[in-house]
């Protein structure tokens, strides 16, 4: 199967400064070391607290963001350096779907201007090619052709978040990127546009990065999952895999913390201590593992003085943590 998208090893630092003459003291290493790979036609989940570095990752594929270091293939090609120009074509491939609806569209466009604005920037499609493009959009989303002159204020929230849906598959995308497209929802709307995005990613074969904090939306859209800490990958797995069987205990905690709505299953929750903290993310390398901290598993030595690779645990399953051997040594000879 084709990887669509490939990162490795990407990084992004930001500079800490201060003092009398606010000079550079350390980065925050916002994203340390992330790699992984989408399958064409599929939806891989990135999942973390907040400050993990999961909107930043997104940011650095669609080069919003120009990373420190590493390599991000799109379509087997390197796109972490290109110049404005090809970059401009690429954006009509790679399109982002963000988190409030409301502030992503321009309040002082109507519906068919905003669905329309892309139509013009990549094709000069104008007049009534364009409009007869965008009332077909908006039909795809779910709008009305009377919504064709109205302003995104006169819309509810999953309303508007369709107008962002139908100006994203304006250019024919082949990759989106879902920055927690239904968090600012309620919850009866979230699964209409999820549902909505299935559908459009079955009818157009659509390749999904989706970035979010809820598990069970996660369980529900991607069928892999990279669980995020500080910026870095600490597990990762095919979505059934990471909630029947997490191996990292910061998967555990997650997982442990989604609500259960049989009363009579009982789940002990984890309760991690701390907080994820701007301080540990911002060193310029500690020793040992960065959950350590927090970490309510028994604890190693290597723990605190070797940071763990992220490394095959069983077959397609990578996990970031001393107490999981990895599969060549776990196996006997």
């Amino acid at each position: 199967m084709n990887h669509l998208l490939e990162v490795r090893d990407l990084k992004k630092f930001f500079p800490v400064q201060g003092g009398l003459l606010n000079r550079k003291l350390a980065d925050f290493r916002a994203v340390d070391g992330v790699s992984f790979v989408l399958q064409e036609g599929k939806t891989l989940g990135l999942v973390g607290e907040s400050g993990s570095g999961k909107t930043t990752i997104g940011k650095c594929i669609l080069r919003l963001m120009e990373p420190s270091a590493g390599r991000i293939l799109y379509d087997g090609s390197d796109i972490t350096h290109l110049k404005q120009r090809d970059l401009r074509r690429l954006r009509s491939e790679i399109q982002m779907i963000y988190q409030a609806p409301a502030a992503s569209l321009n309040g002082r466009m109507t519906v068919g201007q905003i669905i329309g604005e892309p139509l013009w920037i990549h094709e000069r499609l104008k007049g009534d090619a364009a409009r007869a493009r965008v009332l077909e959009l908006m039909s795809v989303v779910g709008l009305k052709d009377e919504h064709y002159y109205r302003y995104p204020h006169e819309f509810s929230g999953g309303q508007q978040q369709r107008i962002g849906i139908a100006r994203a598959l304006a250019v024919q995308p082949r990759l989106i990127v879902l920055d927690e497209p239904t968090s600012a929802l309620d919850v009866s709307v979230q699964a209409q546009i999820l549902n909505l995005l299935q559908d459009l990613q079955d009818q157009f074969g659509l390749t999904y990065l989706f970035i979010s904090h809820d598990l069970g939306v996660v369980r529900y859209m991607c069928d892999e999952v990279a669980l995020l800490y500080l910026g870095k990958i600490v597990e990762v797995a095919a979505t059934e895999v990471i909630f029947e069987n997490p191996k990292h205990p910061y998967t555990q905690a997650l997982i442990s913390a989604i609500p259960e709505p049989d009363p009579d299953m009982q789940r002990e929750e984890i309760i991690l201590r701390g907080e994820l903290t701007l301080r540990a993310g911002a060193s310029g390398g500690e020793a040992g593992c960065p959950f350590a901290p927090r970490c309510h598993a028994e604890k190693l030595t290597t723990c605190e003085t070797v940071p763990p690779p992220l490394l095959d645990v069983e077959r397609a399953h990578r996990v970031a943590c001393h107490l999981h051997p990895p599969v060549s040594a776990a196996e006997p000879a």
